[in-house]
C-alpha cells in the first residue's frame, strides 16, 4: 500500500476555495500541517479540519506582516493552549521586509517565549535571508519545543548548526527543483525531513501546488536517498509520526477534528 502524502507546510485556508482544499486532502488520506499566518485566522482556519483529524492546525503570526498585526499577540497568547503546532513564525530578511525588522525580532521572541511557557509546541518556521539569526533566537529559547524550518535556504554552515539545535526540515516540490536545494537537501538528516508544498503560495507551472504534489518532493527525495520511492515515502510517513508523538504542550488532537 502506497503510503499517504505528508504536507507538513500548507495554508488551506489561503486556496481560492479553502472547503474544497481541506476536502480534498482528506480523500488522499494526507497528513497535513495546516499553518496560518495571522491569529485572528486560527478559528476559521481549525474548522476546516472539523472531522479530520489527519489534519493538524498551526498557530501563526507571520514575519512579513507581523510589524502590521503585532497587535493580535495577546489573541496568541490566549489561543496558544489549543494547539500543539505554531507556524508560520519567524523572521524575514528580504529587502521589503527589512524596514520592519525589529518588529519582526520582537514578534518572533514573544512567539518562542510563550512557547516555552506552555511546555513547548512543534513550530514551522520561516528564516528566508534571516537563517543566522533565526538560529540566534532558538538557541536563546531552547525550551519553545521542536523547530521545523520550512523551506530552509541557508548556508551549508548554518544548516549544521541548525542539525545541531535539534532542528527538523520541511521541503517541497519548489525547493527540491534546483541543484542548491537539492544539496541542502541532501545534506539533511533522513530521519528530520519531512515533506511540504507550501500551496497555494508555490506553485510549478503557475499550478498552485496541493497535497497531491509532494509526490514529486518524495521522487526527488528518493533519488537523493538512494532509495525506491516507496521507501522514501514510508520513511517520512515515520517521520511524521515520530514527531508528532514529542513530549510537547498543548492537547492531543488540535485540529478540526479533536
Amino acid at each position: 500500500m502506497n503510503a499517504p502524502p505528508v504536507d507538513f507546510h500548507c495554508h488551506l485556508d489561503l486556496y481560492p476555495d479553502p472547503g474544497a482544499a481541506a476536502r480534498r486532502c482528506r480523500e488522499l488520506g494526507a497528513y497535513v500541517l495546516s499553518i496560518t499566518t495571522t491569529p485572528k485566522a486560527w478559528q476559521g482556519t481549525w474548522a476546516l479540519a472539523r472531522g479530520n483529524p489527519r489534519i493538524r492546525t498551526a498557530l501563526g503570526l507571520h514575519p512579513q506582516i507581523a510589524h502590521e498585526r503585532a497587535g493580535e499577540l495577546p489573541l496568541f497568547d490566549a489561543l496558544l493552549p489549543r494547539t500543539r503546532y505554531v507556524g508560520e513564525v519567524g523572521l524575514d530578511g528580504g529587502p521589503e521586509c527589512k524596514a520592519h525588522w525589529r518588529e519582526q525580532i520582537r514578534v518572533f521572541e514573544h512567539v518562542l517565549r510563550a512557547a516555552a511557557r506552555e511546555g513547548g509546541r512543534i513550530i514551522s518556521i520561516h528564516s528566508r535571508r534571516a537563517a543566522g539569526e533565526v538560529l540566534e533566537a532558538l538557541a536563546r529559547h531552547p525550551d519553545a519545543g521542536v523547530p521545523v524550518l520550512h523551506w530552509f535556504s541557508g548556508s551549508k554552515a548554518e544548516l549544521e548548526r541548525a542539525i545541531a539545535l535539534g532542528c527538523w526540515f520541511s521541503v517541497g516540490p519548489a525547493m527540491l527543483a534546483g541543484k542548491r536545494g537539492r544539496d541542502l537537501v541532501a545534506a539533511m538528516p533522513s530521519d528530520m525531513l519531512l515533506t511540504e508544498t507550501d500551496g497555494p503560495f508555490a506553485a510549478i507551472k503557475g499550478q498552485p501546488l496541493d497535497a497531491a504534489d509532494v509526490t514529486q518532493a518524495r521522487t526527488a527525495i528518493s533519488s537523493l536517498w538512494r532509495v525506491s520511492e516507496n521507501e522514501a515515502a514510508a520513511k517520512i510517513v515515520s517521520n511524521f509520526r515520530n514527531l508528532v508523538s514529542v513530549d510537547v504542550g498543548g492537547p492531543i488532537l488540535d485540529g478540526g477534528g479533536s
